[in-house]
């Protein structure tokens, strides 16, 4: 359970209609198959002890006599399993029967919560059965011991921070006031569903959608475990769709009809820390819980989650292009109110052959479009001086007359040597201030042209350029509009390569797949051998790896530690561990100590989940220690 992880898995085992005895045995067979797997909770189907599908044998006294002798067989078989199992059963109690789910562990019958909603429509008739359970807990007479009965229990354990778990019963998820909803209320991060759900068309879209959207709206982990092979086919067929989401996102289902058991691994830190950044998630004890221990031990969780390396690129084709044309939109909208504001017509922007000004220069042209404002009022600005190469000169060239922008060429070199000359900086020492100076002149160039045209400096600059500082401080630093500011280095090469799969433009394809193949540099040294001579991530890193560390950090709230454990598991096979925590500790470092460049940023659109602004966002002091956070990772 370190760092917050906690495998759970939901599972379905091949039943007999009516036969406790023998459904035990698979029962027991399957809780030990999953915990040999390493599962810390395990969630079975509603009434699997004598199948769902019993219709009036329920009420036979033999069946319920059986079903309690079996739910006792499968405590004492839980004495040397490390984990809390939910099983479903009728129960009778104070003359009436309740469809319950029984907590056990370690040899122990932890309580019982009976099902809230009682569905009597359409292919059910579990109102001819069974009672409403009620939510207000009691205690209760059963087989010999007192136990706690009643829709509002929490089963909870000192092994992980904030492990709380609630239960409910197929049908209380379908319906509006969901048993789950005030769980979450009272504290639990994890919700249990003993579920009978059977297959019809499309109904595994929809059941789909209710399991992700209540984790969603919950802030939870949930648990769905479905019947599915040995129940009665006479007039329906469950399938077995196991699901266990996590905020939102299905982490592991199973497939239909295979019997399938599903495991993945919950985070709870990770819910927790959204719970505290969600400030409109609020928990509430209206409604009394009580809330019982259950024992698990403290020890490592082998991840067979996933964690995608790319955590802002959607790895599905669709998915992707999708993302990417609605990201175009924001940018582009964003910057149509801009200029509907002001009431300005023209745009200036430094374009260098490099992505991120491709980038700006593509959402200029979409935003005039969309004002029908001519694209000749969009000055494509190339500035070369010392480090700029033939191959990105050509490319900033012929991509602003493939676009119908004007093209402004102004060279920069002797403005920078006199500049030099006055600060008596030599053109021989390459430091930061022969760097910075460049930037600086370029962005002098553009505002002064933004005012001899009345129009807007367009930024360029990325976020992951502004979460590593990588920006010339009032050079690149500026502008009056940023429209890459909510969008990392990984997306941007994925938004270029999706505007040249669409542009129905062979000639700008073929300018944009080459910007795509050029090395990321702002070619501020001189070139080698007419060869760009300073690539960006050869002094910073890779951008893949910030960007992963910045998505962890401020999306998730992970510590150095947890991120330095999914990136090896991430980017296995491509960085070693070293390297990994290298450019960790320059994230770090750099992410921290240039948050006075951030403090002061240009307006530019949001578009995902993570944002860098003063103003939304990131409300963080620009003299903030990053002191415990590199001491975390020294010690790793």
């Amino acid at each position: 359970m370190d760092q917050g992880f906690f495998k759970a898995a939901a599972v379905t085992p091949e039943i007999k209609v009516a036969d406790p005895a023998a459904n035990t045995e698979i029962i027991c067979e399957k809780i030990k198959e999953t915990s040999q797997l390493g599962a810390k909770l395990m969630v079975f189907p509603e009434l699997c002890i004598t199948g769902y599908t019993c219709g009036d044998l329920f009420l036979q006294e033999l069946l319920l006599k059986k079903a309690q002798d079996a739910l006792l067989r499968i405590v004492e078989h839980s004495s040397q399993v490390d984990a809390l199992i939910f099983v479903g059963l009728p129960v009778e109690k104070d003359g009436k029967l309740y469809n319950a789910a029984a907590a056990v562990n370690r040899g122990k019958l932890l309580g019982m919560v009976p099902k809230r909603n009682i569905p009597a429509y359409a292919e059910f008739y579990e109102g001819r059965h069974f009672s409403e359970g009620n939510e207000e807990v009691c205690q209760w007479s059963f087989a010999g011991q007192t136990i706690p009965f009643g829709a509002n229990l929490l089963f909870t354990s000192d092994a992980i921070d904030g492990l709380k778990i609630g239960c409910e019963i197929c049908e209380d998820i379908w319906v509006a006031d969901t048993p789950c909803t005030a769980h979450a209320a009272a504290g639990a991060t994890v919700i249990v569903n003993l579920s009978a759900s059977n297959e019809t068309v499309g109904k595994d879209e929809y059941r789909q959608m209710l399991v992700k959207a209540t984790s969603a709206r919950l802030i939870a982990g949930y648990v769905f475990a479905s019947c599915g092979e040995g129940e009665s086919t006479q007039d329906l067929v469950f399938g077995g769709h196991n699901m266990i989401a996590e905020n939102g996102t299905i982490l592991k289902q199973a497939k239909r009809f295979q019997g399938e058991t599903v495991l993945a691994d919950l985070d709870i830190h990770r819910i927790r820390m959204e719970r505290r950044r969600m400030s409109t998630f609020a928990q509430s004890n209206q409604k009394p819980y009580v809330e019982v221990p259950f024992s698990i031990r403290k020890e490592a969780v082998s991840l067979t989650r996933d964690f995608a390396p790319l955590p802002f690129v959607p790895a599905d084709i669709e998915t992707k292009n999708k993302r990417c044309d609605e990201i175009l939109s924001i940018q582009s909208y964003g910057l149509k109110k801009r200029y509907e504001h002001t009431g300005c017509k023209k745009a200036v922007i430094g374009v260098s052959g490099g992505l991120d000004s491709t980038l700006a220069l593509l959402v200029t042209v979409r935003t005039f479009d969309l004002l029908k404002f001519p694209r000749s009022n969009i000055y494509a600005v190339t500035m070369p001086c010392f480090g700029t190469t033939d191959r990105t000169y050509d490319n900033a060239c012929k991509l602003s007359n493939i676009l119908g922008t004007s093209l402004e060429e102004i060279p920069i070199r002797e403005a920078v040597t006199v500049h030099f000359k006055d600060i008596g900086q030599s053109l021989d020492n390459h430091d930061v201030t022969y760097e910075n100076g460049q930037a600086r002149e370029r962005t002098q160039i553009l505002m002064d042209i933004a005012n001899r045209e009345n129009g807007l400096v367009i930024g360029t600059g990325d976020m992951s350029e502004l979460a590593l500082g990588w920006a010339t401080y009032n050079g690149d630093h500026m502008s009056m509009y940023g429209v890459n500011v909510g969008v990392p280095k990984t997306l941007v090469r994925h938004l270029v390569r999706y505007y040249a799969d669409t542009c129905n433009n062979e000639g700008l394809t073929d300018i944009l797949k080459d910007v795509l193949d050029t090395p990321v540099s702002p070619e501020l040294l001189p070139p080698v051998d007419g060869v760009i001579s300073q690539k960006t991530e050869d002094l910073v890193g890779p951008y893949e790896l910030h960007d992963f560390y910045l998505y962890y950090m401020l999306r998730c709230g992970f510590p150095p530690a947890k991120i330095f454990r999914i990136a090896q598991q991430a980017f296995a096979g491509q960085y070693d561990k070293e390297t990994i925590l290298k450019w960790m500790k320059t994230f770090y470092r750099r992410f921290f100590s240039q948050q006075f460049k951030r403090s002061c940023l240009p307006d530019g659109p949001k578009v995902g989940s993570v944002a860098l602004s003063p103003r939304g966002d990131l409300r963080m002091p620009s003299d903030a220690s990053a002191a415990i956070w590199l001491q975390e990772i020294e010690g790793l």
